[in-house]
């Protein structure tokens, strides 16, 4: 039985093949290797993945209708864990149209080889971006998500959406996963630890948003694995006692489901420079700004779900998991 990966050679992606790999599952990759980011971490993720035997990379772009099916056709996969996807907030303002080709066609393509195939479960990574303008904090999956401020996120809760019409339609059971701010060594550059760690290190000014008072739900990358591996082989059933006078965003009669998956935690933003400065030795030099497009004050994940389906508990502290990172970032750079 063999699982298919995508965003293999992403941060997420990297890591869950890892866990996958040592429990001895037989994994492929797929990744479009794009440049959204330096390609090289994504090459040097591939090379750990590599000297796993029960691992295959296949240079894949989700768009690609005919060589997606090619592989679905070729390795008869049983379940499928889509974590590719153009990612990033900001990025979504300059390129709307490459979330359209990754997160709206190629999740379509997705959807459809698992349809057409027989696929026993889809796993798939949402975000915790698609509750928007929602203030009620801790977020919970009962809240409304019909007002995402960002085209990332309005991409992202398409996917809840498409995914849903699939498991009503064709019985295909999928599951969502809302990540919550996730860091962690071999981390996407593009995020607010990695920058900071990076420019705090070269002794460069750091820009910090909304005055340093933004909260973020920061999750430890194992802990979001963790979280992953107990899911990806609990099947969603149709739900014969549904309650259609109450609808609410996450629960549904056909075989699916959404889960956020976070710490549980708010770390502001002042205290997580802190943490850093601590960890390199080095004092910041801040420039103090207001919210930018898109951005939202504050995240925290409510858990219950998650923690009562497959007992999730995440373990890692923001001071720890800061210093882990930055201990990689270190030997990597």
């Amino acid at each position: 039985m063999k699982i298919l990966v995508t965003g293999a050679a992403g941060f997420i992606g990297m890591h869950t093949c890892i866990a996958l790999l040592e429990k001895g599952k037989k994994v492929v990759g797929i990744d479009n290797l794009n440049k959204y980011y330096d390609v090289k971490l994504k090459n040097d993720r591939l090379k750990i993945l590599k000297k796993y035997k029960n691992f295959l990379f296949l240079k894949i772009d989700l768009k690609s209708k005919k060589n997606l099916e090619n592989i679905f056709k070729k390795f008869k996969f049983k379940y499928v864990i889509n974590l590719a996807a153009q990612a990033g907030v900001r990025y979504s303002l300059i390129n709307p149209y490459g979330y359209i080709d990754s997160n709206i066609t190629g999740f379509l393509n997705i959807l459809e080889n698992c349809k057409k195939y027989k696929i026993k479960h889809l796993l798939y990574a949402s975000s915790s971006s698609v509750y928007g303008i929602n203030k009620k904090i801790p977020f919970s999956e009962e809240h409304g998500v019909n007002h995402p401020i960002s085209f990332y996120a309005a991409t992202k809760r398409s996917n809840e959406l498409m995914a849903h019409s699939y498991s009503h339609l064709y019985n295909l059971p999928t599951t969502g996963l809302r990540f919550f701010t996730v860091y962690g060594p071999w981390g996407r550059p593009d995020m607010a630890i990695f920058i900071f760690t990076k420019l705090i290190s070269k002794k460069k000014r750091i820009f910090v948003n909304n005055y340093g008072l933004m909260k973020r739900d920061f999750t430890y990358i194992d802990d979001i694995v963790s979280g992953i591996i107990k899911v990806y082989d609990k099947i969603p059933k149709k739900n014969l006692n549904f309650n259609y006078k109450k609808m609410i965003p996450n629960k549904s009669s056909a075989p699916f489901k959404i889960f956020n998956i976070g710490n549980n935690r708010t770390v502001q933003l002042s205290y997580l420079i802190k943490v850093i400065e601590k960890n390199l030795n080095l004092k910041s030099k801040q420039k103090l700004r207001k919210m930018q497009m898109g951005d939202v004050k504050s995240t925290c994940a409510n858990i219950r779900s998650l923690s009562k389906e497959v007992s999730f508990r995440p373990k890692t502290k923001i001071e720890k998991g800061v210093k882990k990172f930055i201990n990689w970032y270190k030997n990597y750079h």
